[in-house]
């Protein structure tokens, strides 16, 4: 099984670098590209559970949670209209995320972070003004846009501005704008739903606006990513230049040669998703495809985006479900905060190990209370309700540690220039195809499982668990540009890659 590996260069020095606070801001403002995804996930599922949202747009389901006492626990918020409105948005998602591609890769990832921030600005404010559910879904799709458009283009700018020590802290600082995004809208939601009249859904709704307008602003003054300066700009002084100022160091001539030698392949590679299917590049295809399906099928989405519905389904009330919302986005938060400092020390495999097994317990000890305790119209004592509530945070602290961060950190640092882009567009589009597939599913899903949804996902965490162990090498520390020498080594993938006589005539093929 392939281990982290230091790589060096041909000359056996590793590149020069340093933290700069050039680096620092660039990636920290990029980073809040995280804060609209995560900011969406968290209000999706608190509307959605507010009176006053449900009686104007969705009264059936308003009425069923209300007034009939026959149905069960776990089919009262079962509505494909109800679904439709948080699943609409990640259609949109799939296709912007494709179209981001090319967007990213003929104009730079600066200019795809922009269009990021102005579509997901334009969703918020049709949102919060809605007063049908047509107005709802046109917002739910231009929010879709900006997701998928950030999602593509905001990993792959951390990637590539970070140095290789450090790249899994920058890397997941994404990530954890994300679950600070879930917890500031779980805040939101709290408040709102203490706002008298129907006021609160629309500032849950119009405040999206706010982390969308400071993305845009501090966009402005991103600088371009070094590779994206090459990739489009002949004047390599110019990369250099900055180079030196992100590295805080003069001599980076090292790193500066593998990223001219990264863009000269890339610039022969015309169609990207077509170079993506040549078996060379078979593992990068792999991860691009299997890490955002596991990272999906773990079940986080029974936690983010129906958080107050679950905690509903067990009894709370609806301002206790949205605090115990709180409650477990901030766990999260903290978590993926923790795993920022430690990847780039423990690695990447071990915290997805951990956190599998972690997760894996969770949602066994919690789909069993559900199944012995609460039944299709009882309710959970307050001792159960709080082992509950524990057993959640236990389990977003398990994802928070693995499958959160690295699940998008991961495939922003395995795929080689030519198609670095074409990669990440498949693993948002797979992201956003499942996303929308358990969100248009999962009340349906919970309504005929019931308890053994959570032993549904917890299968899957057994598998991808599985999964990691046998098949994902270690990426901590190694170079993009080096990174092909860690399927090179590995016991599986080596038989897919081509040796560096197969690879250097076919490069010289390509050219001719």
């Amino acid at each position: 099984m392939a281990a982290g590996i230091a790589i060096t260069s041909e000359e056996g020095q590793l590149y020069n670098a340093r933290i700069t606070w050039l680096l620092v801001f660039s990636c920290a403002i990029a980073s809040t590209g995280g804060l609209i995804f995560g900011y969406d996930i968290g209000t999706s599922g608190g509307v959605t559970s507010m009176d006053h949202f449900l009686k104007k747009f969705f009264p059936d389901v308003y009425k069923k949670m209300k007034e009939d006492s026959m149905t069960s626990n776990y089919c009262k918020f079962d509505s494909q209209l109800l679904t439709s409105f948080t699943s609409s948005l990640y259609i949109a998602g799939l296709v912007a995320s494709l179209c981001a591609s090319p967007v990213t890769r003929a104009f730079g990832r600066k200019s795809s972070i922009l269009l990021a921030g102005a579509s997901f600005l334009a969703g918020s404010a049709i949102g919060g003004a809605a007063y049908n559910v047509f107005m709802l879904i046109l917002a739910r799709v231009l929010l879709g846009v900006g997701i998928g458009f950030a999602n593509q283009s905001v990993p792959m700018y951390l990637s590539e501005m970070a140095p290789p020590k450090s790249r899994g802290a920058f890397g997941i600082g994404f990530d954890l704008c994300i679950a600070i995004g879930v917890l500031l809208a779980n805040l939101v939601n709290y408040g709102a739903e203490k706002v008298k009249g129907a006021w609160g859904w629309r500032i849950s709704l119009a405040l999206a606006g706010a982390p969308a307008s400071f993305l845009i602003l501090g966009a402005l003054f991103l600088p371009e990513t070094p590779n994206s300066l090459i990739e489009h700009d002949k004047n390599h002084e110019k990369a250099k230049r900055l180079l030196q100022q992100v590295r805080g160091v003069d001599d980076v001539q090292i790193e500066l040669d593998d990223l001219i030698r990264a863009s000269n392949v890339s610039k022969i590679t015309k169609h990207p998703f077509k170079h993506i299917i040549k078996r060379k590049y078979r593992p990068q295809l792999v991860m691009s495809i299997a890490i955002p399906f596991f990272q999906q099928i773990t079940g986080i989405n029974v936690i983010t985006f129906y958080a107050p519905i679950l905690f509903r389904t067990i009894g709370l009330g609806e301002s206790a479900s949205l605090m115990s919302a709180v409650v477990t986005g901030a766990v999260v938060s903290t978590t993926i905060f923790f795993t920022l400092l430690i990847a780039d020390k423990v690695g990447r495999r071990v915290l997805f190990m951990v956190g599998g097994a972690v997760m894996l317990v969770c949602q066994f000890l919690i789909g069993g209370i559900m199944a012995i305790k609460l039944g299709d119209h009882g309710r959970l004592s307050n001792s159960y309700g709080i082992l509950v509530l524990i057993l959640v945070c236990t389990y977003v602290a398990g994802f928070g540690l693995s499958w959160g961060p690295l699940g998008w950190l991961v495939p922003s640092e395995i795929s080689p220039l030519e198609i670095r882009s074409a990669a990440l567009s498949i693993r948002v589009a797979v992201d956003f195809l499942l996303l929308f597939l358990v969100a248009q599913a999962f009340l349906a899903m919970l309504c005929h499982f019931k308890a053994g949804i959570f032993f549904f996902f917890g299968g899957w965490v057994a598998l991808m668990t599985a999964f990691v162990y046998l098949l994902l090498p270690e990426t901590k520390n190694v170079p993009l540009e080096r990174m092909d020498r860690i399927w090179r080594e590995h016991w599986f993938w080596r038989r897919f890659v081509l040796d560096d006589d197969e690879d250097s005539l076919g490069t010289k093929a390509e050219a001719a």
